[in-house]
């Protein structure tokens, strides 16, 4: 997951470096006023969003298969303790009731 964010973190700064190499050579339009920064980085947003979709296609799924197994395990560890959980309660009544039966007799 690290591995995809420094990447799309990477994307979106080399895009921001291009636009503002672009807006101070005139080539590309400065925004509003004192708006120039914000509209550099606006701007690079726009453009690096749809480039790390189709460029990190294949990482962002290893990440997201990687989320799903990490879950899965913890579903199943959670599932795990709690059957362990009820096998130490039924236990528990099991000798309730017999030490309630020995102290009746």
């Amino acid at each position: 997951m690290l591995r995809y964010t420094l990447m799309r973190l990477g994307i979106f700064a080399g895009c921001l470096v291009v636009v503002w190499a672009l807006v101070h050579s005139g080539l590309a339009p400065r925004g509003l006023g004192d708006s120039n920064g914000l509209w550099i980085v606006l701007l690079a947003l726009l453009i690096s969003a749809p480039i790390s979709l189709v460029v990190l296609r294949n990482e962002r799924d290893r990440a997201s298969d990687r989320i799903v197994r990490r879950m899965e395990r913890a579903k199943a560890d959670l599932e795990a303790n709690r059957s362990q959980e009820d096998a130490a309660d039924d236990t528990a009544r099991a000798q309730g009731r017999a030490s309630g039966r020995t102290q009746t007799s």
